[in-house]
């Protein structure tokens, strides 16, 4: 068979789809190895809470800004839709309900992605590049076990606490548009929403998709930063997949859970 266009196109279609099937296989491994290795982060867990530091406390500021500002936007956005309809009153319900079910996991998933991913996968990405991580090799320290276990687990515990933050921002911010600017009832403001909010199927729903993001951004971060070429060109086009494959992830994820745990409401 001759050697044209079309051939050469289907080989490297089919070259780069077993590229990413034997790259996600590898992704699983390394994920099944973090866990299996997670016992130093866990028993010194010193290393796990300066990469809580890291984490989470270092995006505290970003995350309580854009909760606020969020929840202003919802205030308004939902005020001016409810007063056609007459029921200004549930501004409350609205606002709280749209940020424990799925704007306050997703974007503070999301910012999270964007500021506390990126940065993991650079400073893991660094150590490679200049060889720490050979070293710990070397003198007979696991670095899954050293480096990248620390910062899976910080992650996975920071991503839910500022999921709730900015959920509790963002309702803030409604309050203050709201009820302050506007001039909805106060009473009716919380009173409703403490009615409408179900613990177990708004709140709880909304922490375990945190959880699932938070899981989900700290694999790729890590595995990024662990499998990038050791070079600055590889540091950053590790940095940039991660925040472009933690947002596409985190977007699909929201969906599926999305369908599984209100598909009975």
């Amino acid at each position: 068979m001759p050697d044209n266009g079309l051939t050469r196109a289907l080989q490297g279609l089919g070259r780069r789809v077993t590229d990413r099937i034997w790259r996600l296989g590898f992704a699983a491994r390394f994920l099944l190895a973090t866990v299996m290795y997670s016992g130093t982060a866990l028993r010194r867990f010193n290393l796990t809470i300066r990469e809580i530091y890291f984490t989470g406390v270092l995006s505290l500021i970003i995350i309580l800004v854009s909760g606020l500002f969020v929840g202003m936007v919802l205030g308004l956005q939902g005020y001016d839709t409810l007063q056609r309809y007459g029921s200004s009153e549930a501004l409350g319900i609205l606002v709280a309900l749209s940020l424990v079910r799925e704007l306050g996991p997703v974007v503070a998933a999301l910012l999270f992605a964007s500021r506390a991913g990126s940065a993991i996968t650079a400073e893991i990405g660094l150590m490679k590049a200049t060889e720490q991580l050979s070293a710990m090799e070397m003198m007979a320290v696991d670095p899954i076990a050293r480096v990248v276990a620390p910062r899976f687990w910080a992650g996975v515990i920071s991503m839910p606490l500022l999921a709730m933050l900015f959920s509790a921002m963002g309702i803030f911010g409604g309050y203050l548009v709201g009820v302050q600017l506007i001039g909805v009832d106060e009473g009716s403001f919380w009173s409703q929403m403490q009615a409408s909010v179900d613990f177990r199927e708004d709140i709880l729903n909304g922490v375990i998709k945190s959880f699932v993001f938070g899981a989900i951004i700290s694999w790729i971060a890590v595995f990024e930063g662990y499998d990038c070429e050791p070079t600055a060109e590889g540091v950053s086009g590790a940095t940039t997949r991660t925040v472009v494959t933690s947002s596409l992830a985190i977007l699909a994820a929201d969906f599926i859970l999305t369908a599984l745990m209100f598909r009975g409401a």
